[in-house]
C-alpha cells in the first residue's frame, strides 16, 4: 500500500501560512501543489522544474519585471493577484509584443490566511487565462510575522515583437497626435476610496485590465505606431514627461479633452489630488502620426477597454521637453514631473 503524499489536505477556510510552508520540505510542497499548481497548471509548469523550458519564437524577444506591494490587497475592481498579471502583461505589450509567459514570486507573511492566498492565486490564474498567457515558473518565500505585509508578488513577463514593429518611448515626433484609451485616475482613486472608507453615488472601480488584445488590434491596423505606454504610477502627467524626455520633444495637452469620470474628479477634489497624476492600471497612451489618429481612436472606441478613448493633445518642438496644458479657463500651465508620491503602495 502506497502512503499518501500529504496525509491531510490544507484547511483553505481557516488555515494560516506558517514558517514551515517556506522551509523547503513536505509542507512547502503541499502549499505549492494545493494552491499554486492547482490554479496555474499548464504543460510547462507541470514539468516541476526550477525553471521553465520553452521554444523561442522567431522575432525580437521582450522581457519586463514588476513588483506588487499594493495596499489593500483586495480593492474595488480587483486584487493584487489580477493586478500582478495585468501590470506585467501590459508592460510587455506596450512594445507591440505578444505576451507569452509569466513567472511569479510570492513573499508571504507568517499567519496570512490560506483562504485569502488561494483567492489571490485563483484571481491570477483567471487573469492570465483571459490575457492568453501562462504562468510557467515561480517561487514562494515565507517571512516572519511582522516582517511582511500579507503578500508581495513579483512577476516577470516574456513576449515577442512582430517583424516591422518598432514602438518605443524615444520615437515621439513633432506633430504626432496623443491619444488615451479611457478615463484617467480610476485605479488610484479606487484604492484611496477603499483605504479611507469613502462612499460615492456610484462605486469607483479600478480599471485594472490586460490591454494586449486591444494593442494587437491597434498594431495590426497601424504597425507604425510611434509610442505606447501605460500611465501607472505618477499617472498621465508623469508618463508624458518621461516620453518628452526620452524623445527630446514637448507635449501640448488640452485639459477639456482629457477624460475623467465625474466621481473621480469629486474624489480628487476631496482628497486634494490632481487626476493627471493619479495611477491607472488598464489604460494606455498612444502617440502616432496625425494621419493615423482617427483610425486608432476608432479601434479603441470599438474595444471594451477603450470606449472612452480620446485625442488629448499633440507633440511639439521644444528643446526644454516641457509638458504644457491648455486649461479649461483658457490659460496654460506646465504639467511638471510629480515631485513626491501622491499615493503610496498603489500597485
Amino acid at each position: 500500500m502506497v502512503a499518501k503524499r500529504f496525509p491531510m489536505k490544507l484547511d483553505l477556510k481557516k488555515g494560516k501560512v506558517e514558517m514551515v510552508h517556506g522551509s523547503g520540505g513536505r509542507a512547502m510542497a503541499q502549499l505549492i501543489e494545493e494552491i499554486f499548481v492547482k490554479h496555474f497548471s499548464n504543460e510547462l509548469l507541470d514539468q516541476g522544474n526550477d525553471q521553465a523550458l520553452f521554444k523561442v519564437t522567431a522575432g525580437r524577444m521582450v522581457m519586463s519585471c514588476d513588483g506588487h506591494v499594493i495596499s489593500p490587497l483586495f480593492f474595488p475592481g480587483g486584487d493584487i493577484g489580477s493586478l500582478s498579471v495585468h501590470g506585467t502583461v501590459n508592460d510587455v505589450a506596450m512594445s507591440g509584443a505578444k505576451p507569452l509567459y509569466l513567472s511569479a514570486g510570492f513573499i508571504i507573511e507568517e499567519g496570512y490566511p490560506l483562504a485569502d492566498l488561494n483567492r489571490i492565486v485563483e484571481s491570477m490564474a483567471v487573469a492570465a487565462k483571459k490575457a492568453g498567457v501562462m504562468v510557467v515558473t515561480g517561487d514562494t518565500k515565507v517571512v516572519e510575522r511582522g516582517k511582511g505585509d500579507g503578500v508581495f508578488i513579483t512577476t516577470t513577463g516574456v513576449g515577442v515583437v512582430p517583424e516591422g514593429v518598432f514602438i518605443s518611448g524615444d520615437k515621439a515626433q513633432d506633430g504626432d497626435a496623443i491619444l488615451v484609451s479611457g478615463t484617467m485616475g480610476d485605479h488610484g482613486v479606487a484604492i484611496m476610496s477603499s483605504r479611507e472608507g469613502l462612499e460615492f453615488e456610484t462605486e469607483i472601480l479600478s480599471d485594472s485590465a490586460a490591454l494586449n488584445g486591444l494593442i494587437t488590434q491597434m498594431v495590426e491596423a497601424v504597425p507604425d505606431i510611434h509610442c505606447l505606454r501605460d500611465p501607472t504610477r505618477g499617472g498621465l502627467a508623469t508618463t508624458l514627461n518621461e516620453i518628452a524626455q526620452q524623445s527630446g520633444v514637448g507635449i501640448q495637452l488640452i485639459e477639456d479633452d482629457v477624460p475623467v469620470h465625474e466621481d473621480v474628479k469629486a474624489a480628487c477634489e476631496l482628497l486634494g489630488l490632481d487626476p493627471m497624476y493619479v495611477a491607472n492600471e488598464g489604460k494606455l497612451i498612444c502617440i502616432c502620426a496625425p494621419q493615423h489618429a482617427e483610425t486608432l481612436l476608432n479601434i479603441m472606441k470599438s474595444h471594451a477597454y477603450g470606449k472612452n478613448a480620446a485625442i488629448v493633445g499633440k507633440v511639439v518642438e521644444d528643446e526644454h521637453g516641457f509638458v504644457q496644458m491648455e486649461t479649461t479657463f483658457g490659460g496654460s500651465r506646465i504639467v511638471d514631473w510629480l515631485a513626491g508620491e501622491q499615493l503610496p503602495r498603489i500597485c
